[in-house]
């Protein structure tokens, strides 16, 4: 049973530790009716459906296919971790940082194996786990803490994408001139192929569903229906037709958010505290939501401080660039890393040197430029 215990913490750390806090919380903070103001149901609800409608779209292989087309024309490493790269940086801004890596790292350790490139498999996923952390800042779907702060905050969506803009484009540049440092070596084996064809009939009908509920998602991002909406389309579609789906949406995320949202809730009660966690973030929102997610990743560190500051802009910009650094700083670098190890054991000493010293290279640069933006 002990043992079981220590597995499940190991794997849901993020999980456990929010639990914990809003178990703690509870008893500092009886439960009464106020408990139901602290949720914010639309985070959740926009959460769960976005989760289920990237879930469909990658069991269909949509995302593969569009990677199989655009690699056709690679003749070299160069061109190959360009291409493998930025698939990574720009579907991330519309389909999150983690299905990115969930569905191009197993691709690229495939491809790379199959082309006898096992070499570049260090640098090219470690760029790819750098570009869908920092792709996804873009935008408010782009991972779940942007989802969150823009809608607690009420930014505007202009406001919000000038906010990351800057950030994005130099993130861009980098991972750029990162790529075109690879060899520029010709590809020695051919790479594999795949049927790229046209879906069959079913096939069709569920890729235009999941584009209309993803439409419906994103009109209630910008506000323009109730989030009841997605809510309803999504579980009678899911439940009825691709139940399988649901079954692989990540609840222990939305579980997370639930702790996070009764801890902040009871804290921001308790005056002396919320006076402590204010005094502390004041006019340092940026290292201190940059060091918090280094600590507890960028998600919870997201949710914790928002509780204390106004200051969206830069908490934004500091959570985000927070997913640079440690292995845990952006839960989605897990994912490549599992990956990798699963792939390559003998080179996991290599992989984290590498990670390690590109991350914190980013986050050097991205932190000066958002240091003198504010």
């Amino acid at each position: 049973m002990a043992e079981k215990i220590a597995a499940f913490f190991k794997k849901e750390t993020i999980l456990c530790v929010s639990g914990i806090l809003a178990l703690v919380s509870v008893f500092l903070i009886h439960p009464d009716k106020e408990y139901l103001s602290y949720i914010n149901t639309q985070v959740l609800v926009l959460l769960f459906c976005l989760m289920a409608v990237m879930g469909g779209f990658q069991k269909l292989g949509v995302f593969r296919k569009v990677a199989f087309v655009l690699l056709h024309h690679a003749g070299s490493v160069r061109q190959l971790a360009l291409i493998l790269v930025l698939l990574c940086f720009f579907s991330a801004m519309l389909v999150t940082n983690d299905v990115a890596l969930i569905t191009f790292v197993p691709f690229t350790i495939m491809l790379l194996q199959m082309a006898g490139l096992e070499k570049s498999m260090v640098p090219i996923i470690v760029l790819q786990t750098i570009a869908a952390n920092l792709g996804s800042m873009l935008t408010p779907i782009g991972n779940p803490q942007n989802l969150y702060l823009y809608t607690i905050s009420g930014m505007s969506l202009g406001s919000f994408l000038l906010t990351m803009l800057p950030l994005t484009v130099i993130s861009l540049v980098l991972l750029l001139g990162c790529c075109l440092g690879q060899k520029n070596t010709s590809l020695t084996s051919q790479l594999p192929e795949e049927n790229t064809g046209v879906f069959g009939k079913k096939e069709k009908i569920a890729f235009f569903v999941f584009l209309a509920l993803f439409l419906v998602c994103l009109m209630n991002v910008f506000h323009l229906v109730s989030y009841e909406i997605p809510l309803v389309l999504t579980l009678f579609y899911f439940w009825f037709f691709q139940r399988d789906v649901l079954v692989k949406v990540d609840f222990s995320l939305l579980l997370t958010f639930i702790f996070f949202f009764i801890f902040i809730g009871n804290i921001g009660r308790m005056p002396a505290m919320q006076d402590g966690i204010r005094s502390m973030l004041g006019g340092r929102e940026l290292f201190v939501s940059f060091f918090s997610s280094q600590l507890i990743s960028n998600v919870p560190a997201a949710v914790l401080l928002s509780g204390f500051t106004d200051h969206w802009a830069t908490l934004l910009m500091g959570v985000n660039i927070g997913g640079l650094g440690t292995l845990i700083a952006s839960m989605a670098s897990l994912i490549s890393y599992k990956y990798f190890v699963q792939a390559e054991a003998s080179a996991k000493g290599a992989y984290l040197k590498y990670f390690t010293g590109m991350n914190v290279a980013f986050a050097v640069v991205l932190l000066a430029v958002a240091f003198f933006s504010i």
